[in-house]
């Protein structure tokens, strides 16, 4: 009861506290741990995604919560699937993130003599043998859930023997897939997990590390809890698929002889509704040529929402409304959109951006002449300050915004109506020239030079105020107009064959866009409000100064609402 009460106690005075929070309190609380130790253990075999963000951010935040230390290491025990590739996009989404793993990055492969020694010692307490089994035969041999598995006819060899053959699979003498190295536990127990499972598996592979050194190597279930071991971490915070292998790993560090073995800690994983998440689904896409590469902007691998436009902070802010719970549940994509537009809106500068443009003349400005108009970057945040844009009399404006034969309550520019240039003038639409097949090519405006800023000094009041850049004075761009990869209508996959079902207009490419020429000059990343059209940023990849490449992050529009309470990472 006492306990209890003290948990409580920090919950009003700190704020509410997690279940894994709570428990690494009682930890530290009853001197199981002088520290906190966590760690991110990617496997190296492709790009981290969304869901792998919620892991990155909150093992790094308890560590730093505790002012303990955050580890990433990756947990390349299987050459096959392994790339220098995916480490150096993991280390880089990681740091990205801004989870601090103080520059060193460690590797399952670095205790590979560790992980042998510690097998042997399992041998030489009877509580590990090697098998001659097919590993068909190791399933048949395992049993299913409801009846139990059978005992192996190498079980019960000897130590010697044990010892003599693990030695042969260590020295090359064995073939692929002749022999395994298996724990001796419970072949009747209700966790399959624990019925003799597979230690080290036949490998004549070269490491990307390790080179030809080994060939054999330890088995994930194996290998994964004593890395957590040898590098002193406290509090292992995984998914909840890793719950039923949690006595499997905690017969390993117990019976390798650790004296303060890790606590394994389950969460539920972050689910996102209409996304691909699955490395094997983006894999071939990358393949198959559909999207560009691991970060085509389409999809929700980390690296691919950097290049989006996504930002460190916007991802954090998400992965604290989703919260940490025990319960799987799937977030809204929408809410992702929302925490990048919240982010930027106060951070952007927001500037006149024409993605689809059509020459607008104003007849009676005079020819020749020019003149800057005083703008605000970003109207909610006056310290951004103001800038300068250049007026002319001929202008882009976005074709959307004339109509020869608009339909009722269309405020915008069409012949006869008058609007406001946004932060210059008052124009009318006079008339329009056409090319040989009657579409309009450029619009014919009049303009009152008295309502220079905006505001008419009689009073009138106009309905529709549209943005433009100069004809002059503006820069040509390609921009990218990205929509989900995914048929949201028919979700994620196919009930047929299990296929993605994919959006063939995924992405628009327009090539003929203006923008204000300040923008001509963005630097990869930069990110801007491109006003009512949305948030873009400058391509990581394919955007230089004086040819720029701008993807849209998001529109300005969202369909999303905030829960009234939040959950903030709080369950």
């Amino acid at each position: 009861m006492e306990e209890t009460t003290e948990i409580e106690e920090k919950s009003e005075t700190g704020g509410s506290r997690n279940f894994i929070e709570m428990a690494i309190d009682k930890d530290l609380r009853d001197g199981v741990y002088d520290e906190v130790v966590t760690r991110f253990p990617p496997e190296p075999n492709g790009f981290l995604h969304i869901g792998h963000a919620k892991s990155i951010l909150l093992n790094y935040g308890l560590a730093e919560e505790y002012h303990g230390r955050f580890n990433l290491r990756f947990d390349d025990t299987n050459p096959v699937k392994e790339r220098a590739e995916y480490m150096e996009a993991i280390e880089r989404d990681v740091a990205w993130l801004g989870a601090d793993y103080r520059g060193e990055v460690l590797h399952a492969s670095d205790y590979f003599d560790r992980m042998y020694d510690a097998a042997v010692l399992l041998i030489k307490k009877g509580l590990a043998y090697v098998s001659e089994l097919s590993a068909d035969q190791i399933r048949e041999y395992r049993g299913t859930l409801t009846e139990p598995g059978k005992d192996d006819p190498s079980r019960n060899r000897s130590t010697e023997e044990n010892l003599s053959l693990f030695e042969k699979m260590r020295a090359g003498e064995i073939p692929d897939g002749a022999m395994t190295l298996r724990a001796k536990i419970d072949m009747s127990s209700p966790n399959i997990n624990m019925r003799d499972p597979i230690l080290y598996r036949v490998a004549h592979l070269s490491h990307p590390r390790t080179g030809d050194k080994w060939c054999i190597y330890p088995m994930y279930d194996f290998a994964h809890p004593l890395e957590d071991a040898f590098e002193g971490v406290t509090h292992s915070i995984c998914t909840l698929e890793f719950e039923d292998h949690r006595p499997l790993y905690d017969w390993v560090v117990r019976e390798c002889e650790f004296e303060r073995p890790p606590r394994q800690i389950e969460f539920a994983k972050l689910y996102l509704n209409n996304v691909v998440t699955g490395k094997r689904y983006i894999k071939k896409l990358v393949d198959d040529g559909i999207v560009d590469g691991w970060d085509d902007p389409r999809l929700v691998t980390i690296a691919a929402l950097r290049r989006r436009g996504y930002t460190p902070s916007s991802i954090r802010r998400f992965v604290e409304l989703c919260g940490v719970s025990k319960a799987n549940s799937t977030a809204d994509d929408a809410m992702l959109e929302y925490c990048i537009r919240e982010d930027l809106k106060e951070k952007a500068p927001r500037m006149m951006a024409v993605l689809r443009p059509l020459r607008l003349v104003i007849d009676n400005y005079p020819e020749g002449q020019t003149e800057e108009l005083e703008v605000e970057n970003n109207k909610d945040v006056p310290e951004m300050g103001r800038r300068a844009v250049t007026f002319s009399r001929e202008l882009f404006i976005e074709r959307d915004d004339f109509m020869e034969e608009p339909p009722k309550k269309y405020f915008r520019l069409f012949p006869g109506n008058e609007v406001r240039l946004m932060n210059a003038y008052y124009v009318r639409c006079i008339g329009v020239d056409k090319d040989d097949a009657g579409n309009v090519t450029c619009v014919h405006c009049t303009y009152d030079p008295e309502t220079r800023g905006g505001e008419s000094p009689d009073g009138r009041k106009v309905k529709g105020t549209i943005h433009w850049v100069s004809a002059e004075s503006s820069a040509a761009c390609r921009v990218r107009l990205y929509e989900n990869i995914i048929d949201e209508e028919k979700g994620v996959y196919n009930e047929e064959d299990g296929s993605l079902n994919l959006n063939p207009n995924s992405v628009e490419i327009l090539d003929d866009a203006r923008v204000e020429k300040a923008l001509a000059e963005a630097a990869p990343e930069d990110k801007f409000q491109f006003v009512r059209n949305g948030f873009f940023c400058a391509d990581l990849h394919d955007s230089k100064p004086g040819a720029p490449v701008f993807n849209r992050i998001v529109s300005l529009k969202s369909s999303f609402v905030l829960p009234a309470n939040p959950q903030q990472g709080k369950q």
